[in-house]
Parts: C-alpha cells; structure tokens; sequence
C-alpha cells in the first residue's frame, strides 16, 4: 500500500476500483482501488481519492498480479499472422519459451534449420524458419509485436544441432562451440538454459555435458530448467542427475512440469516432492512447475526410443520404413530400458494405444483418433500405426495419458510448486492447458476442491515464477510493480467447456488484463492490439515513466 496523498494532486491512467487486491505474494486479499500511470502501479489503497482517464469498476471481483507461465512452447506463436489472445484469456501477462531444450535460436546455418525444423512447430504454426542468432530472434518477436510478454530461455538441443548435428558423439570442441554460443545467448537476454533428455538430441548427452552449459548459466546468474531424462520408472535417476547438475554447475534449477508418468509408477508424487526438498536442505536452490492435468502433450515420436532420430530426420525415416528395422525399435521400445545405441527409452512404456490420441497431423483423418482406433481400422498393430502416423509427418503431435489425478493433487498442492502450462501451439486439437490451464487452477482446484487456497494459488501463478526467473517489477502488485494486472471472478473463473474434444474453448471469468499499463482484455473480450514486450535478461526495459528496469540479473562478464 502506499500514502493516496503522494498520487491525489495527479491524473492517473488507470483505476482499477473496489476489487479484492492480491499482491501475488500469498497475503490474504483487501478489498481496494489499484491506481495505474504509464506502465507503472502508483499507488494501492481503500477509496484513492484520484482522477482517473479511465476506472474499472472491479466490485466482487479479484484484481491480480498478472499471472507468468514459466514452461510454454510459444516460441514461434508471436511471429503467425494473426495475433493469438489465447493466454491473455487466461490472465496470463508474461510467457517463458525456449523449454525442454528446443528454443528457436540459436541456428547457425541451414542444416541446424533442417534438423531443428521437426521440433519447430514452424509449418503448423505457418512460419519460416532461418539461420539466426538468439539475439535475432529476439527482435523479430518484438517486431511482430506479441499479444503478451515473452522471455526465452536458450535450449540444448538448438545448441546441440547447430554444434554436431543430429550425431550421438560429439565432434572435436562441440561442447566448447555450445557454450560460446550460450554465452552469446545470455548476453543477448536469454533468463536461462533448458534441457529436454528424453529428446534427441538432447538425450545422447550425459551429465558432464549439460554441466559444462549449465556453468555459464550460472556464471550469467541465469536459470537451469529441465524436462528430466525420466519422469517415469527411472524418476529417481532423472532426479538424481538433474540435482547433480545444479551441485555441480550451482545453478538455480527447475524441474518443469513435475510428474510421475506411467500407471506402474502412480502414487509416488511424495518421492518427488521430497527428493526436491533434500535437495533445497543441500543448498540447492530447485523448484518445480506443473499443469493441473492427467494427459501431457508432445511430439509423436517422442514413444519411439530417441536413438531412432540419430544422425537426421531422413535417416529415422529410412528407419521406419524398413519392416525389419521397425519391429526391431518396437523390440527396444517395450524393453524401456536404455537402448544400446544410447539416449532415452521414449514413452512407449509409459501409456496405452488406447491412451494416445493425435491432437496435430498433417492428414486431417488422423487427428482426434487414437493408436488403438487408427490400428483397429487399418488392421495392424498400434506400433505399426505410430510408424505409419509419423513416417507421414515427424512433426506431428500427441496428447496422451500418463498421471494419476491423486498424483496431481499432492503435487499441486505443494509450496514449491509453480503453474506452467506446457502449451504447444494453438491450432488443431492441442492440449486444452494451451487455452484453460490456470482458470482449471482457480476454478476447479482451488474453489471447487480446495486443494489449494486462492492466495496460495496467485503466488505460484505470479511471485514464485518471477523471482525463480529474475523477472524484476513483475509477479506482484505493489507500487512500483510493472502494471501488468488481471481482474478476474472467483465465482465463475473456469474452463467448463475446455475438453480434449474442444481444447479451444473460452474460459470463463477473467474480465479485464491489463498489459504494462494497457487494458488489452477489456470485459472478457481481446481489444486486438499486440502490446507486449520482449524481456531480455540484464537489459533494460524502457519505462513510461523515465528511466528503466533491469529484467533480470546484472550482467556477468563473459571471459
């Protein structure tokens, strides 16, 4: 709160009048108005006696910090032609991309491009994609113009494919060019660095490799998050080796969307909440995110061993193409062990045929149908199916069962634990988190079920992720905070009509989003303006009011 005095003699932009206040820190909630000038909150107090250009009257609702998504694939959705308001929906005022090791840049030449592209989501999303620095990258997504803020974290496998291809080995001062280009990232604005090891490339590396990155995002005070190597029967060394990272490296790490996958493992949520604490009584600074779901989403190959994607898109192709190489993979597959040729087992082992639905593809017949119904219509095996399905298209998408709904309460639930969606692009049948992810928080978990009270509920959804990421001036509201708000009614708030049939359908409840000080969701509608900005660690943001903000950590010396 701050003295209404220092703001009453002034003309404020914005007043956000008679909500219920949270300031994304965990407090309970006071009944107040929010003034707002420039991109700036001034002042928060009972009945400001200020003049406003503009009030929202937000009697019985609750005015929040804008919520952040640390764990999005939104990589390329700022650069489709149409703006997407998909987040802003959903309260959601600042994205982080650049997860699971895939960020869009670095790509240093055209065969990186080519090697990159089937985990782009460029062709579904309608972009190009060319050879570029991080840096570039960056100022093309804010010469698009995002319908929200973006930060980026830089990805191993995008260093990895632009330093040694799709090879398992590495060549001779691989790992010396993925840190130079890391390094170069960080100094651009990259907020940290992520891994994806169940992923080709990114699997064929071992824990000495992902240390040697994860020591320059330390050096650069940057964040290590990772998409463990395991999330299911090997969990406890997927953990293992993420930890050791982060003790070796001492660097901030975050486990993304925290899970335990696979009907034989459901029921140990516990295990993995306490590894997390063990770690943080070390000294280790970790936390994790989750999506309140029981079905992930990700690429199609991603149930094939990732071995099978060594070398390039072609050569697994040519693989699933051979009869005898294909039930040889499937051999290795059901095995779900480490496969000779290195790398991790995929998720075959983790799900069902029936399980697997196919929520992207480019045969339009495919999509909303599962392994068990494309197998059963064709005659063959499911595995047979899967070959079939991305022999067609490698870039192809599922969303499959994994969870157990008592697993995603007690992780849920935890302090440590922060709301990320894992949103891929908004288009065909994608996840229903992409568009219901944190009204399903508020609504069905938080109100409905209780498993988590409403002020707890907006500190993972703002503070906690902004402080995990450096991000300075965001994830509370309080004066001097960047006015990113949501004004939203926890009555209604929700994502009814959000299915795996209907995954686009509108949320309900969230009534106004404020974007740096611009109403850009007015009354539950998008305005259609594209006003976000691109948040780059250590540099400064401009401010409407003079002078400017550090988004994140001062600058390290590189040498």
């Amino acid at each position: 709160m701050t003295d209404e005095a220092a703001v009453a003699a002034a003309i404020v932009d914005l007043l956000v009048r008679g909500g219920t206040v949270y300031d994304g820190l965990g407090s309970a909630g006071v009944v107040a108005d929010v003034a707002i000038v420039g991109d700036r909150v001034v002042a928060i107090g009972p009945a400001l006696e200020v003049t406003a250009v503009r009030v929202i009257d937000a009697t019985g609702l609750a005015v929040a910090p804008g919520f952040i998504d640390p764990h999005t694939h939104s990589d390329v959705v700022p650069l489709m032609a149409e703006p997407q308001p998909f987040k802003l929906y959903q309260g959601v005022t600042t994205e982080i991309v650049g997860n699971c090791g895939n960020s869009a840049a670095p790509l240093v030449d055209e065969v990186a491009v080519e090697h990159h592209r089937p985990i782009s989501s460029t062709t579904k999303a309608g972009v190009v994609s060319h050879p570029r620095t991080f840096g570039e990258y960056l100022d093309e997504i804010e010469a698009a113009g995002p319908t929200n803020h973006i930060a980026s974290l830089v990805g191993h496998h995008t260093l990895r494919m632009s330093a040694n291809g799709m090879a398992v080995g590495l060549e001779p001062g691989a790992i010396e060019r993925m840190a130079e280009l890391a390094d170069e990232a960080f100094a651009d604005g990259a907020i940290g660095f992520s891994t994806g090891l169940i992923y080709a490339p990114g699997s064929y590396a071992n824990v000495d490799e992902v240390t040697a990155i994860a020591r320059v995002a330390s050096r650069w005070q940057r964040a290590y998050a990772t998409h463990l190597r395991d999330e299911g029967s090997h969990l406890a060394e997927g953990m293992a080796e993420a930890i050791e990272v982060a003790r070796r490296a001492r660097v901030k790490l975050q486990i993304s969307h925290c899970k335990v996958a696979g009907i034989q493992n459901h029921g140990t949520a516990s295990f993995l909440l306490e590894t997390i604490r063990a770690a943080r009584a070390e000294g280790i600074e970790v936390f994790g995110d989750q999506y309140p779901y029981t079905t992930g989403e990700t690429f199609l190959a991603a149930l094939f061993p990732s071995a099978i994607q060594e070398g390039s898109r072609d050569r697994m192709l040519d693989r699933l193409s051979d009869p005898d190489e294909r039930e040889r993979w499937h051999a290795i597959a059901l095995e779900a062990a480490t496969p000779p040729e290195g790398g991790s087992p995929g998720s075959w082992h983790q799900t069902t045929p029936a399980g697997v639905t196919i929520s992207m593809h480019i045969d339009p017949a495919r999509q909303g149908r599962t392994l068990a119904e494309l197998a059963s219509s064709a005659g063959i095996t499911p595995w047979q199916a899967l070959c079939d399905a991305v022999l067609d298209d490698p870039a192809s998408m599922m969303v499959y069962e994994l969870m157990a709904e008592s697993d995603v309460r007690e992780i849920l639930a935890d302090p440590l634990i922060m709301i990320g969606s894992d949103n891929s692009i908004p288009v065909g049948l994608a996840h229903q988190r992409a568009w219901g992810c944190f009204p399903t928080v508020l609504g069905t978990y938080s109100r409905d079920l209780g498993v988590l009270a409403l002020p707890e509920a907006i500190r993972k959804m703002t503070s906690a992720t902004a402080s995990q990421f450096g991000l300075v001036g965001r994830g509370t509201l309080l004066p001097g905070s960047i006015a990113d708000v949501v004004v939203f009614d926890p009555a209604t708030v929700g994502h009814a009509g959000g299915s795996p049939a209907t995954p686009s359908a509108r949320p309900e409840g969230i009534s106004y989003v404020v974007l740096a000080g611009h109403v850009v969701v007015d009354g539950g509608e998008f305005t259609g303006e594209r006003l976000g900005r691109v948040l780059r660690a250590g540099h400064p943001e401009p401010s409407a009011q003079g002078g400017s903000e550090q988004n994140n950590t001062e600058q390290k010396a590189t040498a």
